[in-house]
C-alpha cells in the first residue's frame, strides 16, 4: 500500500507539474515588433570600416539582409507579423529608408508595421513627418535618444535632448497623426524621460530593450531598477523585450529571464511586448533560439499573458489589424 500510495502521488505530482509547464505549441501568431531589414549600400555604419560598437564585432552582419532572409530566419519560429524599425540610413535619406521599406511590405506582405526616422530637433521635422504620412505602414518614430559617458554606448551629443523647446515643439506633431514612440534611453537619462512622458500623456511611447540594462553591477541595476520604476509609472510607457544581447554579446535565457521578470514587475503583461532586434543579435544567435529564450521566460505566465506579450499587445500597440 505504502508503494501504491508512492506511486499515485509520483503521478499526480508529474501530472501538476505538466500542467504548469507551458507548451510552445500554445503560443501562436507571434508579432516580432522590433527587427531591420537593409540593403548593405543604402548604410553608411554597415559599409564602411568595421568600427568599435555597442554590440561587439559586427563583421557578420556587413551584408544584405533582406526580406526573404528574414522571412527564411524565422520559418520556424511561430512568428506571423513583424514590425520594421528604423535602421539609420543616412541624413535626409529617412524618406528613401520608408519609401523603400513599404514597397518591400506591398511586394511580400512583411513587414506589416514601419517605424521611421525624424530628427525632432531639424528645421525640416514637420516636413518629414507630412511626408512619412503618405505611406500606409507607418506606425510612430524612433530617433535614438541615448546618451553615456562611455563613447562606445553614447549616440546623442547630449542626455536631455528630449527636454529641449524646439525637439519638444516638432515631437508635438506626431500626435496628429496618432504616432507612437521608440523611447531609447539609458537608466541615467530615465528622470528625464519620465518628465517627457508626461508632457506627452497622449503618446504611447515604447521602451527600447527593457531600457538597456547595461551595467550589471549591483550598483548599476539598482539605478537601473529605479529609473525603470520611474518610468513604469507612467500609463503611457510601454516596455519591449528585445535586444538584450546587445551589451553580453550572447543570447542568455537565464539573462533573459530575470530582467524580463523584473520589467514584468513594474510594468505588467498588457505593457510589455517582444521583440527580436535581428539581425542585429544573429550576431551571437539564432532566431528560433531567441524567440524560445523570451517564451521560456515567462512559461509562468497564464497563457493569456504570454499571448499578450508575443502578440496582442504588439498588435494594439502597432495597429496591425
Amino acid at each position: 500500500m505504502v508503494i501504491d500510495y508512492i506511486k499515485n502521488t509520483s503521478i499526480t505530482l508529474i501530472k501538476t507539474m505538466d500542467n504548469l509547464m507551458v507548451d510552445d505549441s500554445q503560443i501562436s501568431g507571434i508579432v516580432d515588433a522590433h527587427h531591420h531589414i537593409w540593403r548593405i549600400n543604402d548604410l553608411d555604419w554597415l559599409k564602411g570600416p568595421t568600427q568599435p560598437r555597442i554590440f561587439g564585432d559586427y563583421s557578420n552582419i556587413k551584408k544584405d539582409y533582406l526580406i526573404s532572409d528574414f522571412l527564411v530566419d524565422l520559418q520556424n519560429s511561430g512568428v506571423e507579423k513583424s514590425v520594421y524599425i528604423q535602421v539609420n540610413w543616412p541624413v535626409k535619406q529617412e524618406i528613401m529608408e520608408a519609401e523603400w521599406v513599404q514597397e518591400v511590405a506591398n511586394e511580400f506582405g512583411w513587414p506589416n508595421a514601419i517605424i521611421g526616422y525624424v530628427d525632432f530637433s531639424s528645421e525640416e521635422a514637420r516636413e518629414t513627418i507630412n511626408r512619412l504620412n503618405s505611406f500606409p505602414l507607418m506606425r510612430g518614430v524612433r530617433q535614438q535618444l541615448h546618451w553615456h559617458q562611455n563613447p562606445l554606448y553614447c549616440f546623442q551629443p547630449t542626455p536631455d535632448l528630449m527636454l529641449e523647446k524646439s525637439f519638444q515643439k516638432n515631437f508635438a506633431l506626431i500626435q496628429d497623426f496618432g504616432w507612437t514612440f521608440e523611447l531609447q534611453v539609458f537608466s541615467s537619462q530615465m528622470k528625464n524621460a519620465s518628465l517627457f512622458a508626461k508632457t506627452f500623456p497622449k503618446v504611447k511611447m515604447m521602451l527600447q530593450h527593457c531600457g538597456m540594462p547595461e551595467d550589471t553591477s549591483d550598483a548599476g541595476m539598482a539605478k537601473w531598477r529605479v529609473g525603470m520604476q520611474r518610468l513604469a509609472e507612467h500609463d503611457n510607457i510601454f516596455c519591449k523585450f528585445s535586444g538584450l544581447g546587445t551589451f553580453i554579446h550572447k543570447n542568455d535565457p537565464n539573462f533573459i529571464s530575470d530582467i524580463t521578470s523584473e520589467c514584468l514587475d513594474m510594468f505588467g503583461d498588457k505593457r510589455c511586448i517582444f521583440g527580436s532586434n535581428y539581425p542585429i543579435e544573429k550576431i551571437w544567435s539564432d532566431y528560433d533560439s531567441i524567440v524560445k529564450a523570451f517564451i521560456d521566460s515567462t512559461s509562468n505566465l497564464p497563457i493569456e499573458s504570454q499571448m499578450n506579450i508575443m502578440k496582442y499587445n504588439a498588435e494594439k500597440f502597432y495597429k496591425l489589424g
